[in-house]
């Protein structure tokens, strides 16, 4: 079975063909993982045995004449800051390198009971802090398209997993743009839902009005199908939505007509790479071309994102984070005297930089005296943010933009410039802000041969109409490059 580009549709069908098996097809990516994972460093932890015990019980499942669930043997990897029973998440950081959950994430279980595979855990930044992938204690992940380059991130590992053929499909979570932004540096779909529109529950908290899990996929209805799955209340998650969950793949008709597509001026400024722009355009261009009607809109509070989501974001990590005291579960120090200075120790030696940064920078906007300052302030300008997508929803359907103001960079290019690193999610947080859905699909190429993508907004909880302009795209506009990898032909 070559598994190069194969899809859960693909899958689908030739395992209703009879022209292979779920074990043939973990095998084959258990293989492929071993052959190319030593390079990229998708993976922090692989369950070989357990997935093809699971595949087993599939294969034996179909043979009785069990029909196909919507994910029956679909090979899915998941975020390690996303808890599966039995199986280490570690969130790539020193101090959970040996937690072990005693329950699955619902969007976990959601996948379980729809048929999927769990392959294994994906590496990421540490607790989800960065858009590089270079903040993982354990090892860096490089992009599949050209190894000297980043992945993106925070979900980087997930989405080089998918572009570099390691899974099927991937959990990612996004927290300022951690599922899009890499997704469109590793030439991949990922979406990020509205916010409430998948359970948190299981999810290890960074930004906890902010977070979101949602899918990494090869095509738009792969991500639809993985959304209906995971997608719905949970009692377990009191922010979790009552909304109804639409069927996202009966909303993949083609059809542009009608659809107004919004432009805002404030994405296409300073700090804009111009081939990303010129892809980015062109893109916009093809909409219309398809029958989309374009117009020019306006976000005018979107220079104030960058300074309002790092207040936002690492006030809630600070208090997020504070659990983490060597007492319950985690690292613990070896080298402390009394509780003070055990407090202190684990926590220094247990979390990076990063992580320390923004623990610092969230426990000082949330002190006395600074309050009212930074984080009041901070969710005053949220709220202008939110009434600039509702006014300019007013006038479109989506709204479409670059996702990322560059392609993937080198290795080390940002790591002693926060402000520059943090800069690449300029597109990407407003979602996050305003709690609206968002989509990344490529639609072009850099003369260096990297992804470019195209990221196409919201309205909240409309994510049907969303999916169904990404759709409309990829069918008319295929992307039908693949990174140049050793066993490329498995």
């Amino acid at each position: 079975m070559n598994i190069v580009g194969l899809t859960i549709e693909t899958l689908h069908r030739a395992l209703q063909a009879g022209e292979t098996t779920v074990r043939e097809v973990c095998e084959r990516v258990l293989e492929r993982i071993d052959a190319l994972d030593g390079t990229i460093g998708a993976y922090l932890t692989v369950d070989g045995e357990r997935a093809l015990q699971r595949a087993d019980a599939l294969d034996r499942e179909r043979r009785e004449g069990a029909p196909l669930k919507p994910l029956t043997g679909v090979p899915i990897a998941i975020k390690d800051n996303i808890c599966t029973r039995q199986l280490r998440t570690s969130c790539a950081s020193r101090i959970l390198h040996n937690y072990v959950p005693p329950y699955n994430a619902t969007a976990v279980e959601r996948l379980l009971d729809a048929g999927a595979v769990i392959i294994g855990k994906t590496n990421c930044d540490e607790f989800a802090m960065g858009s590089s992938n270079e903040n993982s204690a354990f090892k860096i992940v490089r992009n599949p398209w050209n190894p000297e380059r980043v992945p993106g991130g925070s979900s980087g590992g997930s989405a080089a997993a998918v572009a570099a053929d390691l899974c099927v499909a991937a959990l990612g979570s996004d927290t300022g743009g951690s599922i899009r932004q890499p997704a469109s540096l590793c030439g991949v779909v990922g979406l990020k839902p509205t916010y409430g529109r998948v359970s948190r529950y299981g999810l290890v908290a960074f930004g906890s009005s902010l977070d979101q899990i949602g899918p990494i996929t090869k095509t738009v209805r792969d991500a639809a199908r993985v959304l209906r799955v995971i997608a719905g209340r949970d009692w377990h998650d009191s922010t979790s939505s009552n909304h109804e969950v639409a069927d996202y793949e009966a909303a993949l008709d083609g059809e542009l007509k009608g659809i107004r597509v919004g432009v805002p001026r404030e994405y296409f400024g300073q700090g804009l790479d111009e081939e990303v722009k010129r892809a980015v355009v062109m893109a916009i261009d093809r909409l219309a071309d398809l029958g989309a009607e374009i117009a020019e809109i306006s976000l005018p509070h979107t220079e104030y994102a960058i300074a309002c989501y790092y207040i936002i974001a690492t006030a809630e990590a600070s208090s997020n984070l504070a659990r983490y005291d060597g007492v319950r579960y985690g690292y613990r120090t070896a080298r402390a005297g009394n509780l003070r200075e055990m407090y202190r120790r684990t926590r220094d030696e247990g979390f990076g930089a990063e992580v320390k940064r923004r623990i610092m920078l969230g426990t000082y906007v949330l002190s006395a005296g600074y309050y009212d300052a930074y984080y009041l302030k901070a969710q005053k300008v949220r709220t202008l943010i939110q009434r600039d997508f509702t006014q300019a929803f007013a006038q479109c359907d989506v709204i479409a933009g670059p996702t990322s103001p560059t392609v993937a960079f080198r290795l080390g290019e940002r790591t002693d410039d926060p402000l520059k690193m943090y800069l690449s999610d300029i597109y990407t947080i407003t979602a996050n802000l305003a709690a609206i859905p968002g989509i990344s699909i490529p639609c072009g190429l850099s003369r260096d041969g990297l992804p470019i993508g195209l990221q196409l907004l919201g309205r909240r909880f409309d994510e049907a109409t969303l999916l169904r302009v990404a759709h409309a795209y990829e069918q008319a506009y295929p992307f039908e490059h693949k990174p140049a990898l050793e066993m490329s032909g498995s």
